[in-house]
This record gives C-alpha cells, sequence and structure tokens, in this order.
C-alpha cells in the first residue's frame, strides 16, 4: 500500500463518520417530526372523534325531545288551548331544526362515508331531515289551521255541513299530504341491515308511524277535494244509497235491500225517496254491464238491483245501480252510489247514542211482534239481520221497517247528534272495514275516489303486487249468511325463484244447531226453494289471484274439486260452490301459482258482521308450507 493510500484512508473514515452522524441527526429529526405528525393527526382524529361523539349526542337528544313533546302537544290540542300548542310546537321545531343542522355540517356527512358505521350516521341525518321537513312544511301549516280542522266543525249540525273552512284549508292539507308522503318515501330507503340494531329498530318503527301518517293526510286531502263539491257547493246533488244486508251475502257486502235517494246542497242533507230493490222488479233485455264479469258472474248483474254487486267490483256495481234507478225514474240524474251495511248503521249509533222510532205507520207494523222500536249500537245487527225475518213474515214490511231504521240513524247523523269527533271515527272505521263503499258519477272526483279507501276497485294500481281477494255471493235464497263464521288465510308455498305460489284457505262454519232448524222462518232458510235443505247454507265463493298469476287447484276438506276460472283485467279468478250443514265445517283450498315475490301479501274480503281481525288471519311472511 502506498502511502498516498494510506493517507487518504483516514480521511475517508473520517468523512464516512461524519456523514454517518449528520444522516442519524436528520433521520431523529425527520422521525421527531414524522412522531409529532402522527401525534398531531392522532389529536386531531380524537379531537374530532370527541366532537362527533358531541353532536351525536346532541342530535339524539334533540330528536328525543322533540318526540318527547308530542303527548304534550297532543293534550293542549285536545283541550282547545291552540296558543299553549303553538308555543310546544315552536319548541318541537327548534329542536328538528337544531338536528338537522348539526347532521348536515361537513364532519357529519363526512362520517357518513366512513365504511361499516357510515350508514349508521346517513340513517340519522335522514330522520333529521324527515323530522324537521314534516314539522315546517306539514304541522306548522296545519297547525295553523287545527280550527278549521276540528272535527266538530266537520260534523253535520242542524241537517247541514259547513264546508267553507275545509275548503280554504285544502292547499295546506295537500301540501302537508306531500310532505307525509315524500318524509316516507326518504325513510323507506333506508337500508335496515346495515344499521346497529339500536338505531334500525327505531328507525323501522318511525318508518311504519311515517306509512300510517301518511295514509291518514292522504284521506284527508281528498276529503278537502271532495267533499265540498258532493255536499253541494257547485249545485244541487242526488246520491243513491244502497243499504246491503250482510244476511244475504254479495261480493261488496250484502244483498242491496233497501234503497234510498240522498239530497245535498250548499253542505244541506237530506233523504228522498226511499223505497226497495225489488219496488225496481227485473230489467230485460239485461242493462249494459262489463263483458268480461258477465262471463264470470252471469247476466245477473244486469238483470236486477239484488245482484248488481255480485262482482266485488263496486264501480261496476255502482254503474250498474245508478243505470237500473234512472231507467225507472226517468229525468233523475244519479251523481253518484254510495253502500253501507247494518254494522255502519251501529257504529253509528255507538256516536249518536239511541234512536227512537217514532213513525206511527212503522210503529203499528211492528205491534206485538216483539221488535224494539229503540235501536241501539247493541241491538241493531241482530234485529235487523236475524229478528225481524222471525217477527215479520210479509218481506214489504221487513223492508219497510227496515228502512225505518236506518233513515233514523241517518237523522241522528245529520242532525249532528253525540260527538263530532265519534261520529268521524264511526265513518273511518266503516271505510276501513270496507263497510263504506263510494262511487262518483263525475269523472274527477272519481279519480280522487279511486285513490281513497272508499273506492272499492279489484282491478287497477291499488290492485296491484301480491293482492288476493276472497268474496262471497249467497247460493242458498234466503238470509242464511247472518248464522256463518268464516276465516281466511294465506298459505305460502315454500318455492325458489323468481315466482312464488299461495294458497287461499277459507273455513266455514254453519252456527245453527240442528234442533233449531225447525224453528228457523221459511225465508230465512229458503225452504228449499233453491235445492238447498233448510238450516244449510250454500254459497259461492269467487276467490281473486294477483294480477299475471294463475289458478291451480281447488280442495274442500282435503278432497280436489272443480274450480270455474275466468279474468278480471289482468287478474285470475277461481269460483268453487261449497255448502255447509248445521254445526259443520267445510275448508276450500284455491292454490295460485307464478304469483312475483317481492311485495307483501295482502287478502281483501267480503265484509260481514265479523270483524275483520276476526275473519282474515294475519300472514306470516317467513313461513311457508
Amino acid at each position: 500500500m502506498t502511502p498516498t493510500d494510506e493517507g487518504h484512508r483516514p480521511t475517508r473514515a473520517s468523512g464516512a463518520g461524519k456523514s454517518h452522524n449528520s444522516y442519524s441527526k436528520r433521520g431523529r429529526r425527520y422521525v421527531g417530526r414524522i412522531s409529532l405528525g402522527v401525534l398531531g393527526l392522532a389529536i386531531a382524529a380524537l379531537a374530532l372523534g370527541v366532537l362527533l361523539a358531541h353532536q351525536v349526542s346532541s342530535v339524539r337528544t334533540q330528536l328525543e325531545d322533540a318526540v318527547d313533546l308530542v303527548p304534550q302537544l297532543s293534550v293542549e290540542l285536545k283541550d282547545g288551548n291552540h296558543q299553549a300548542a303553538k308555543v310546544t310546537f315552536q319548541a318541537m321545531q327548534e329542536r328538528t331544526s337544531a338536528a338537522r343542522t348539526t347532521t348536515g355540517a361537513p364532519l357529519w356527512k363526512a362520517a357518513s362515508v366512513l365504511p361499516v358505521y357510515g350508514a349508521n350516521f346517513h340513517a340519522v341525518r335522514e330522520v333529521a331531515v324527515s323530522a324537521d321537513d314534516i314539522a315546517i312544511r306539514a304541522a306548522a301549516p296545519l297547525l295553523d289551521r287545527y280550527d278549521s280542522l276540528n272535527w266538530q266543525t266537520l260534523s253535520p249540525t242542524d241537517g247541514r255541513v259547513d264546508f267553507t273552512q275545509l275548503q280554504e284549508a285544502a292547499p295546506d292539507i295537500s301540501s302537508a299530504a306531500t310532505t307525509v308522503r315524500l318524509s316516507h318515501q326518504r325513510m323507506s330507503s333506508i337500508d335496515l341491515s346495515r344499521l346497529l340494531p339500536e338505531l334500525a329498530t327505531p328507525v323501522g318503527v318511525a318508518t311504519e308511524q311515517l306509512k300510517d301518517l301518511s295514509a291518514l293526510l292522504d284521506t284527508a286531502a281528498s276529503t278537502a277535494q271532495l267533499l265540498p263539491a258532493m255536499l253541494g257547493s257547485e249545485g244541487p246533488r242526488d246520491y243513491l244509497v244502497l243499504v246491503q244486508n250482510s244476511s244475504e251475502a254479495r261480493a261488496t257486502g250484502g244483498i242491496p235491500g233497501a234503497l234510498a235517494i240522498l239530497h245535498t246542497d250548499n253542505g244541506q242533507i237530506s233523504l228522498g225517496k226511499q223505497t226497495s230493490a225489488v219496488a225496481l222488479g227485473a230489467f230485460h233485455p239485461m242493462l249494459d254491464v262489463d263483458a268480461e264479469q258477465v262471463a264470470i258472474y252471469t247476466g245477473r248483474l244486469g238483470t236486477q238491483m239484488q245482484n248488481v254487486n255480485l262482482t266485488p267490483d263496486f264501480p261496476t256495481a255502482a254503474q250498474t245501480a245508478k243505470q237500473m234507478w234512472e231507467h225507472r225514474h226517468p229525468g233523475q240524474i244519479i251523481d253518484g252510489v254510495l253502500a253501507l251495511d247494518p254494522v255502519v248503521l251501529a257504529h253509528l249509533l255507538d256516536a249518536t247514542g239511541p234512536v227512537e222510532l217514532t213513525d206511527t205507520r212503522v210503529l203499528n207494523m211492528i205491534q206485538n211482534t216483539g221488535l224494539p222500536s229503540s235501536l241501539t249500537k247493541d241491538n241493531v245487527i241482530p234485529t235487523l239481520l236475524s229478528n225481524v225475518y222471525r217477527e215479520i213474515e210479509n218481506p214489504e214490511i221487513q223492508d219497510a221497517y227496515f228502512a225505518a231504521v236506518a233513515s233514523l240513524v241517518f237523522s241522528a247523523f245529520t242532525d249532528g247528534e253525540g260527538d263530532g269527533a265519534r261520529l268521524i271515527k264511526a265513518l273511518v272505521i266503516s271505510s276501513d272495514e270496507s263497510r263504506l263503499r263510494l262511487w262518483s258519477s263525475h269523472s274527477n272526483e272519481q279519480s280522487i275516489v279511486a285513490s281513497t279507501p272508499l273506492h272499492g276497485s279489484v282491478t287497477g294500481p291499488a290492485n296491484g303486487g301480491a293482492a288476493f281477494g276472497a268474496y262471497f255471493n249467497d247460493g242458498t235464497g234466503a238470509k242464511m249468511d247472518y248464522y256463518a263464521r268464516r276465516s281466511i288465510e294465506l298459505l305460502q308455498h315454500c318455492q325458489s325463484g323468481d315466482y312464488g305460489e299461495y294458497t287461499v284457505r277459507l273455513s266455514v262454519t254453519n252456527m245453527v244447531q240442528d234442533k233449531d232448524v225447525v224453528t228457523l222462518p221459511a225465508y230465512v232458510t229458503g225452504n228449499g226453494a233453491f235445492g238447498v235443505a233448510p238450516g244449510r247454507i250454500r254459497t259461492n265463493y269467487v276467490v281473486y289471484g294477483p294480477a299475471q298469476s294463475f289458478v291451480e287447484t281447488a280442495t274442500v276438506n282435503g278432497e280436489p274439486v272443480s274450480v270455474g276460472s275466468g279474468k278480471h283485467g289482468q287478474r285470475p279468478v277461481g269460483s268453487v260452490q261449497m255448502e255447509v250443514g248445521p254445526n259443520e265445517t267445510a275448508v276450500l283450498d284455491i292454490t295460485f301459482s307464478h304469483v312475483v315475490q317481492g311485495s307483501d301479501p295482502r287478502v281483501q274480503v267480503t265484509p260481514t258482521i265479523q270483524s275483520p281481525l276476526e275473519m282474515v288471519r294475519p300472514f306470516d311472511r317467513f313461513s311457508c308450507n
């Protein structure tokens, strides 16, 4: 090694050491800076986490406080303390507004896109927005209109309904209905499966509550649009009223026995001519009726008023009834048709209290019969559907008594007897139970009716999805349906693929005992006039499936039977006649295939004296057989 080489070594060694020390110091500084940065980020994240946690707690408190004020607001409105209600509502709105502001801030929006937990922040944001929208755009306008929406204001007084305030409130009611509908759609779009259980449950409950509120406000909006004109705000109106007798089944409820004209003029309501379906006589040739339905229900639809509602489609039955009345009463124009049954009368009597027969002619008719001259919510159904046939043999006197009772209940209603809120509630319950039906001959009004529970149509948008129907038409030719007890349930069959299969099961029990058959009047049993032995109940069951599905099979008590099939619109129709003896039960199954999956199945039935809760069994969407 040369001296020159020797001389360079220490220099390189010295330089290398210095460089290493320099790099080490810089490295430590970099590490220090990175550590400080990480620590800073950690502190910032912690601070943001604390801030976010604070916001979560704040939003929860604000929404819970708003909800806690609802009972207080309800009491104040019920007591008529409008000023206090406004103060309470203002406090509620301040809380929903604060919750909306917080959940709209950048930090909350950023949290909404986080994996796993982001969906929960998004859901709370949707809840806050919906709550604030409803407070500002629905509750506030309706609160300002509260006096005009008072039930007592809307119920008749001295035969007249003052619809002026309702008419003025119509735009606000419609706006509120739209707001709640949109809020329900927003809430329905939340995927509950992505939420924490403690959040998913209240969000699900709130969504269902909004669904119910939306339906209620839609009905209120429709009422505000319809009622003034239908009560004669634009000129006098005449409506045909069909009082359906549930002791002899027809698809929409019962045979139209008593008929009446309801006259309205600028809010004034009065009863006009009263008669019976029998008095109209038969129509030959038959009147024009939808050929598709004639193929299912025969030409009897257009030959007698008693048979216009063999079809469950109320608009069809109503249009045929209008034709029949106008044929027999030339020059009188029917503006619409209203149908109800004795259970509706019972609901109204629950609100008005008892009514007393004062018509001397009718009182003389029922003298020494045991029929009551005072009708109550408890005795009106057995009196009209059973006792009147035991005590009176003459059908004309039966109809006269029936009409007199219906007229008395109507007068009690229009005179404003009883509590206004209970009167309106009686009508709402009757509509929900499909006992109250309405059809208008004015197309613009009928389009609104079609969106309410009053429509009674079995085709169209309201009957989309997995909609089933079970309807009853008497085949005994008498009044035996008073003694029938029925239950209906849907059975889902396990099936893979895009289509489902369901069975509509109808269980029918004849409540008459063998020993009691001889005591029933011939008018009730039919006395074998149509080939049915006294005491037995023969019924034609007509079952509708969802659009585009198929009728497959039918059995009675497990044994295969032939099933008549047809089409109404796009819905398949299966028909089976079944007869049940005294103290017997029979079970009819009709199966439908090719049912589109994805919507909750539901079933509409002919209203009887039974309550819907008693007759229609709940469907368990998770079970199949």
